[in-house]
């Protein structure tokens, strides 16, 4: 019932372009346990208003079959600022829609009410004590890719044999449900709840835990660049700053607000090493250290001036080293009791490097190595810490 989507099929039909039917129809986008992604526009093998309905109504009923308590506890839905003008699809769109999902069936939705960072939906799930969390975003792919991650009540994304449960459910339930495409009927429900301002007040006071050195934060005069690079960043990481006492850092002009176009850049993604806008601002506001987040806000990219005048590009392994150390150090200064680093833990997944390894045989603490990707992490984390253990810090090598 998209009108966009719609004149795009109807045109092929009408050019008799069978190849690009069969691209579009020949098969559908496979759900797996890091969710969907893939181009916006139309047909079932792209992200549209459809294959969003269809997706979310498996999910629902996946939910409902693990979950006898859903329609108490509900779920969290976030989305970043892409959009697609020739089909019509946005990250927002597509957050309505599965809102709109949820809330036919008696769910209660904590839909948040403008663009966020990724970090934002699980940390809602755990917060709120949710059922699960949905976020739609394509993180740092091309700009015409969507995506959407699901997350569970543990706060990490999916793992088996989730995925295939939710995939078989989006099988069960392709047709649109009654009114799925009415969006609208969200706004005048009682159980559509807006967590924006109440997570931007609790988030920014829970990482204030993190913060040792008050006092020296005050009183620095060293100067931070930072580039959302067209994503959500811009706003959360001036907050972050704020709560720790930091001055603001500089922002690229030409990137801070969020742009779906990503203008100035071939790849929203700070993987890709240097980029000149942020290098040249530092250069003339005499600033020493650079930060990167890719446009959902869950990745970081740092580089620094050296002494010599050239900038270094720390790679994911150097600042999981950094990070991880410093953070122990931090653990440790608090924490005189020798006993009680037997119960502290850091992970890292296996394609990322051992370093976090060689200081736990030199500390004391416990190192983990799990398979490739946050969710497992996610999930190990979780496990330790319901055993009572004290969960420091865990990276991928992927700036993660």
């Amino acid at each position: 019932q998209n009108p966009k989507t719609s004149a795009i099929v109807k045109q092929l039909l009408a050019e008799g372009n069978a190849a690009e039917l069969q691209k579009y129809f020949g098969s559908r986008m496979e759900f797996g346990t890091a969710g969907l992604r893939a181009a916006m526009g139309a047909g079932i093998s792209h992200m549209n208003d459809l294959t969003i309905i269809q997706t979310t109504q498996g999910f629902c009923r996946y939910l409902e079959k693990n979950f006898s308590d859903l329609k108490k506890r509900g779920v969290v839905i976030g989305f970043d600022a892409r959009a697609h003008l020739s089909s019509g699809g946005s990250s927002k769109r597509f957050a309505r829609l599965a809102a709109n999902t949820f809330i036919s069936q008696g769910v209660p939705v904590y839909l948040f009410s403008d663009i966020t960072p990724t970090p934002f939906v699980p940390y809602t799930v755990t917060h709120l004590k949710l059922c699960a969390g949905i976020m739609v975003t394509a993180s740092h792919n091309p700009k015409q890719d969507n995506g959407y991650k699901v997350y569970w009540e543990n706060g990490a994304q999916i793992i088996s044999p989730h995925d295939k449960g939710i995939a078989q459910a989006i099988e069960e339930n392709q047709e649109p449900w009654p009114q799925a495409w009415n969006d609208k009927l969200i706004d005048s429900s009682l159980l559509l709840h807006d967590p924006y301002a109440t997570v931007n007040k609790e988030y920014f006071k829970d990482i204030q835990k993190q913060c040792f050195h008050r006092n020296i934060n005050k009183a620095t005069n060293l100067k931070f660049v930072h580039t959302s690079v067209h994503g959500v960043g811009h706003k959360f990481v001036q907050l972050a700053f704020k709560a720790f006492d930091l001055s603001p850092p500089f922002a690229v002009p030409e990137q801070k607000d969020p742009d779906p176009e990503f203008p100035t850049v071939k790849y929203p993604n700070p993987e890709e090493g240097k980029g000149t806008l942020s290098f040249a601002l530092a250069e003339k506001d005499g600033a020493k250290i650079i930060l990167a987040n890719d446009p959902d806000a869950d990745r970081l990219a740092v580089a620094e001036k050296q002494e010599s005048g050239e900038w270094k590009v720390f790679s994911g392994n150097e600042l999981g080293a950094l990070l991880g150390w410093w953070i122990f150090t931090c653990w440790k200064n608090h924490n005189r009791d020798n006993c009680a680093v037997k119960d502290v833990y850091m992970l890292s997944s296996t394609v990322s490097s051992k370093i976090l390894r060689a200081i736990a045989l030199k500390e004391g603490f416990h190192f983990e190595e799990t398979l490739t990707g946050f969710k497992w992490m996610g999930n190990r984390a979780k496990q330790l810490m319901d055993q009572g253990k004290a969960v420091l810090f865990a990276f991928e090598e992927a700036i993660g």
